[in-house]
């Protein structure tokens, strides 16, 4: 056998291993990328996050980013392996050996996108249904309203000065599912605060009305709209969720770090839908509460209508276990 072919099959079995070698690297990278400590990389465009559950969507992102780099490096890998191993010969011109197919190269490009979709899938799947996981009793409970163009907040609280409810739900939150209303504190007459797209937050001026949420507390958010689909979205939250006529969605969140923070409407809702601004006010338990007592003596006591009007069939129809 001449050198050359020597050479050639000295080669080859390294050239047999190579996709196998990275083919292991890229579903390991993939299946390891979500499992890590958000704070030791960089948030790669992410805003810090304010909430307790917000540090695992950020783990999700940064581990999407590092399981694409793996895919790219894989890719390019076997881009550059192909030029520099199946470049032409300077002496030799006859052509290449044709074959029809090659098993190990397409059960590669077939089964690897399976593994790497099956993994994000998992994660993925795994962090939604914690993410939307509901306690049996939050600590509090607000009912977010959209409508165009601005928001309103109905703090379901027992509080100083608001009326009694006579321990039944009040007409203005009807909308919502009894799942959702059978965990309203009783006799919860509750305050409000609404906006309109001028509102402007006193302390800096930002457009928009003002939420005011408790630092370490758990808050409960009903999502209901009036009028046309919205979307709640604060931005530290690292998360948002649509706000439905006709169906209602909640969704709870621990903050953790006071600060006046924004959110706005992700949902493409009509002509003014770059005015639906809000700002998110975290605060100590203590001030949160004396915010509502001054909501009450301000005279916003009871609730601003939830959302448009449902049939009981539809309004119970989707089951929950909580």
């Amino acid at each position: 056998m001449s050198p050359n072919g020597s050479d050639r099959s000295s080669r080859r079995p390294m050239r047999r291993k190579l996709p196998q070698v990275l083919t292991a690297a890229l579903v390991l990278a993939t299946a390891s990328g979500c499992e890590y400590n958000w704070e030791d990389f960089p948030r790669l465009g992410m805003p810090t996050p304010v909430t307790e559950e917000a540090p695992r969507i950020l783990s999700l992102w940064q581990g999407s980013w590092a399981a694409a780099l793996a895919t790219g490096v894989l890719v390019w890998g076997l881009i550059l392996w192909s030029v520099i191993f199946h470049r032409r010969s300077r002496t030799k011109v006859e052509v290449p050996q044709q074959t029809r197919y090659n098993m190990p190269i397409e059960a590669l490009y077939t089964v690897v996108p399976l593994i790497i979709v099956s993994v994000f899938f998992y994660f993925t799947a795994r962090d939604e249904s914690k993410l939307l996981e509901l306690s049996p009793k939050p600590t509090h409970t607000i009912n977010v309203v959209g409508y165009q163009w601005s928001w309103g907040f109905n703090y379901i609280e027992n509080v100083e000065g608001s009326p009694s409810t006579g321990g039944e739900v009040p007409k203005e939150l009807d909308a919502i599912p009894d799942k959702y209303s059978k965990d309203f504190p009783k006799d919860a007459g509750g305050v409000y605060d609404v906006g309109i797209p001028g509102t402007r937050n006193p302390q800096n001026g930002n457009p928009g009305p003002t939420l005011w949420l408790p630092k370490g507390e758990k808050v409960r958010f009903v999502l209901t709209s009036r009028d046309v689909i919205h979307s709640f979205w604060v931005v530290p939250f690292l998360m948002k969720q649509d706000v439905i006529p006709g169906h209602t969605n909640a969704f709870e969140v621990t903050p953790k770090k006071e600060g006046t923070y924004m959110g706005k409407c992700a949902e493409l809702c009509g002509v003014d839908h770059s005015r639906m601004l809000f700002n998110v006010k975290i605060v100590s338990p203590e001030r949160y509460q004396q915010h509502l007592k001054e909501l009450a003596e301000k005279g916003q006591t009871g609730y601003v209508p939830a959302g448009i009007e449902q049939t009981d069939p539809a309004r119970n129809a989707e089951t929950n276990k909580l």
